[in-house]
């Protein structure tokens, strides 16, 4: 990671900024497939455990489905950050689902694996050191 040639690693601020936008929009698309699901329940809220579960599914899948296809989510898109793993590539789903389930772990203890890019010298997190990946910044060509 550290030749000339790589990419410097993402700071925490535009980390902060793509996960903001991610939020965002993830949210906006459970607000839409949760709509949904209430006109077909008959303007009933839906309290039903499946519906927990596929809302945790559907986040999962935004994640791991645009790492695996560019490396970027629209966040990461916005504010040029790239995932990549140690061999500079973007990452399959396996390694991508793994980031994901080491996230949570990350985020958990009030955000102490998110926060650790601050003291770590190749601004690596938890799910970073984790899932072997990078986020790095990709400055305009």
């Amino acid at each position: 990671m550290k030749a000339s040639s790589q990419p410097s690693p993402a700071g925490f601020f535009r980390r902060l900024a793509a996960i903001t936008y991610d939020v965002f929009l993830l949210t906006a698309i459970l607000l839409v497939y949760s709509a949904i699901l209430v006109a077909f329940n008959h303007g009933e809220v839906v309290r039903h455990p499946l519906y927990y579960l596929s809302t945790v599914i559907i986040s999962g899948l935004f994640f791991t489905f645009f790492w695996t296809r560019r490396g970027q989510t629209l966040g990461m898109q916005s504010w040029r950050i790239r995932l990549i793993d140690d061999d500079g590539n973007i990452p399959g789903w396996k390694q991508s689902i793994k980031r994901l389930l080491f996230s949570v772990i990350s985020w958990l203890p009030c955000g102490l694996g998110f926060l650790w890019i601050l003291l770590n010298k190749d601004k690596r997190s938890w799910h970073d050191q984790f899932s072997k990946t990078y986020l790095v910044y990709t400055p305009k060509k």
